[in-house]
C-alpha cells in the first residue's frame, strides 16, 4: 500500500455503525480495510489516526464554484470542510454551453454569484461547450466537480431574453444543446425558475427538456418557482413534471421560507412521501441555516428582466417603470421574491461588485434607508443602478423548525448553495458540512453521526450515479476525510463568514492530502466527474 491509516474510527457512509480499522490506500483507491484483529497492513507510509474518524469525502450537491475553482487553486472554502466533490451549473445559470454573445450576457447576469463580469480577467473563458468546460477542470483544480446543463443559459442561447413560449425550432435547438451537454459529461440539467430568462419557460417546455435528460439517465435539479407564497404548488409542479417526463428529480435547496410557510415542512414531506411511495425517483438538498442568499436583482419581477441586464438597468432608471417595479415588490409580491411582498428589514446587503459601495455591506436595506432618510425602495433602486445589478444579499426569511424536519428526511442530502463572492458572504459557503457534523449531529442530535455522514456522502453519490464514490469500501476512490467527532465545528459566522472550520485536520483526494495537519497543501487532485452511462 502507498499509505496505511491506522486505528481509525471508520464511518463508512452507509449509515451503519462505525468500527475501528486500519485502512490502506493504493494508487488513488482504497486498497484494503483491516478491522481490529485482522492481519496488519504493510505500507510505504503509515499514519496514526487514533482519535479521528474516517469518512468518505463530502459531496456538495449545490455549489456556486463555477469560476472559483479556476480562479483560486487553494479553494479552502470547500477543501477545508472535507468537500471532495461539488456539483456546479446550478439554478439554471452558468457558463456552458454558450456562444460569444450568450457568454457576455450570462457573465453580466450572475456576476453577483461568481464575479467574472465583462472586463474581469481573473479567468480566461477559453471554453464554449460543456465538454470544453469539463476539459478545463481536468487541467487540475482543488476538488472534483460535476456539472449540470443550465436551462436558463440554454434558453438565453436559443431564445434570448424574451418572455414568450419557445418556437418549435427554438425548442429543438434547446433539446439539442441539452443532449450535447449530457453526451459531453453533464450529470443532468438545472433550472432557476425565479431567475430570468429560465423562468420564462412553461411546464410543457421544461417537460420536453426533461425527456432528454431522462433519455441520458440524468436528473433534473430545479430551483422551482416559489419558496414562499405558493411553495407547495411549486414543489408539486416539479414532481408532476418529472413524473410526466420520466425523469429523476433532485430539489435544490429544498426550504419552506417566509412567514406564510412557518411550520409547513410536514406538508412538503407528505407531498414527497406520497410521490416516493408511488415510485418516483426524488431527492433533495438543504443547507443547515435559516437565511437564504442570492442577488438583490433576483428580487425584481420577471417582466423587469425581459431583454437582459441592460434592459433591467434602463427600466430602473425610468421613473414610471421603477414605480411599477416598486408596486410589484412592496404591494403585490413579485415572482422574483417568491410571491411575497418584500420586507426590506430582512434584506441584508452581503456584497457589492463596486468597491466604492462597500459601506452598504452588513446593513439591511431598511437600515440604509433610515440612515439616508429615504424610502427603502429608493435606496435599493440606487444600489441596483450604481452596482450594475452586482449586489448580493442575505435574506432572513427561514424557519429553524422547517430546516430540522427537512434534514431528517429519507432522501435528504447536503448542499451549501455557497456564494463565495462579496464582502460578507453567507457562512454556509465555508461552514455547511462541519455545521451538520458539529451542531446538528453532535450538539442537537437531530441525526446520528453515522446518519449525517450518509446524508453527505453515499446518498449524493447514488443520486449522481457514481459507482465508486460515497462509501469507504475496498476498490472505491480514496477521496476521504479525517475529522475529530468531538471538536468538528463550523468556524464561519455571519460576522466572520470566511473563517475556516475546526476539527477537520486531513482531507484526501485521489489518495493525496489536500489538507494536512489542518493546512492546505499545494495538491490539485480535483478533476471533472462526468456522467456515468446507464
Amino acid at each position: 500500500m502507498d499509505l496505511a491509516i491506522r486505528g481509525v474510527r471508520v464511518i463508512d457512509g452507509s449509515g451503519g455503525p462505525s468500527y475501528r480499522a486500519d485502512v490502506g490506500l493504493d494508487g488513488g483507491r482504497i486498497g484494503a480495510i483491516r478491522r481490529e484483529g485482522d492481519r496488519a497492513l504493510s505500507a510505504a507510509r503509515t499514519f496514526d489516526a487514533h482519535g479521528l474518524a474516517l469518512s468518505p469525502g463530502f459531496i456538495d450537491m449545490h455549489a456556486h464554484s463555477d469560476l472559483a475553482l479556476l480562479r483560486d487553486p487553494a479553494h479552502e472554502a470547500k477543501a477545508a470542510q472535507g468537500v471532495t466533490l461539488e456539483v456546479l451549473g446550478q439554478d439554471g445559470l452558468s457558463y456552458a454551453p454558450v456562444d460569444n454573445a450568450t457568454l457576455t450576457e450570462v457573465r453580466k447576469a450572475i456576476t453577483g454569484w461568481n464575479g467574472g463580469a465583462p472586463g474581469d480577467t481573473s479567468v480566461d473563458f477559453d471554453w464554449r461547450t460543456v465538454g470544453e468546460y469539463l476539459d478545463r477542470l481536468d487541467r487540475g483544480v482543488a476538488v472534483n466537480a460535476a456539472y449540470l446543463v443550465p436551462q436558463g443559459t440554454v434558453r438565453m442561447y436559443a431564445v434570448g431574453w424574451d418572455d414568450r413560449p419557445a418556437t418549435p425550432t427554438e425548442l429543438a435547438r434547446m433539446k439539442q444543446l441539452v443532449a450535447e451537454g449530457l453526451e459531453q459529461g453533464a450529470v443532468g440539467m438545472s433550472s432557476g425558475l425565479t431567475y430570468t430568462p429560465g423562468m420564462y419557460a412553461g411546464g410543457a417546455e421544461l417537460t420536453e427538456l426533461c425527456r432528454v435528460v431522462a433519455r441520458y439517465d440524468g436528473y433534473y435539479c430545479p430551483h422551482h418557482r416559489s419558496y414562499g407564497a405558493g411553495a407547495l404548488q411549486a414543489y408539486e409542479e416539479m414532481v408532476d413534471l418529472a413524473r410526466e417526463a420520466g425523469c429523476a428529480l433532485h430539489l435544490a435547496h429544498a426550504t419552506m421560507n417566509f412567514r406564510v410557510n412557518k411550520g409547513k415542512a410536514p406538508d412538503l414531506l407528505a407531498l414527497l412521501d406520497k410521490a416516493l411511495d408511488a415510485g418516483a425517483d426524488i431527492s433533495l438538498d438543504t443547507y443547515p441555516y435559516t437565511p437564504g442568499s442570492t442577488t438583490l436583482a433576483a428580487m425584481l419581477p420577471s417582466w423587469a428582466g425581459e431583454g437582459g441586464p441592460e434592459a433591467v438597468l434602463a427600466r430602473l432608471q425610468d421613473d414610471e417603470s421603477a414605480e411599477r417595479i416598486r408596486h410589484d415588490l412592496e404591494e403585490t409580491g413579485s415572482d422574483g421574491c417568491h410571491g411575497v411582498p418584500i420586507e426590506w428589514d430582512t434584506i441584508e446587503i452581503s456584497g457589492v461588485s463596486d468597491p466604492g459601495l462597500a459601506s452598504r455591506v452588513g446593513k439591511t436595506v431598511q437600515e440604509s434607508a433610515e440612515a439616508r432618510d429615504e424610502a427603502p425602495w429608493a435606496t435599493a433602486r440606487r444600489l441596483l443602478i450604481d452596482d450594475r445589478l452586482g449586489s448580493t444579499i442575505l435574506q432572513h426569511v427561514g424557519h429553524e423548525e422547517n430546516v430540522r424536519q427537512i434534514m431528517r428526511h429519507r432522501v435528504h442530502t447536503g448542499g451549501s448553495d455557497g456564494i463565495l463572492q462579496g464582502h460578507k458572504p453567507h457562512p454556509r459557503a465555508y461552514g455547511t458540512f462541519p455545521q451538520y457534523l458539529g451542531r446538528y449531529a453532535r450538539e442537537l442530535g437531530i441525526l446520528s453521526l453515522e446518519e449525517t455522514v450518509a446524508h453527505l456522502t453515499s446518498r449524493p453519490a447514488a443520486r449522481l450515479r457514481l459507482p465508486d464514490r460515497g462509501l469507504v469500501r475496498e476498490g472505491y476512490r480514496a477521496d476521504l476525510v479525517l475529522f475529530d467527532p468531538d471538536t468538528v465545528a463550523a468556524g464561519s459566522t455571519f460576522e466572520a463568514p470566511r473563517t475556516l472550520p475546526v476539527g477537520i485536520p486531513y482531507v484526501l483526494i485521489d489518495g493525496r492530502f489536500v489538507i494536512e495537519d489542518g493546512s492546505r497543501t499545494d495538491v490539485l487532485a480535483g478533476r471533472s466527474v462526468r456522467r456515468t452511462p446507464a
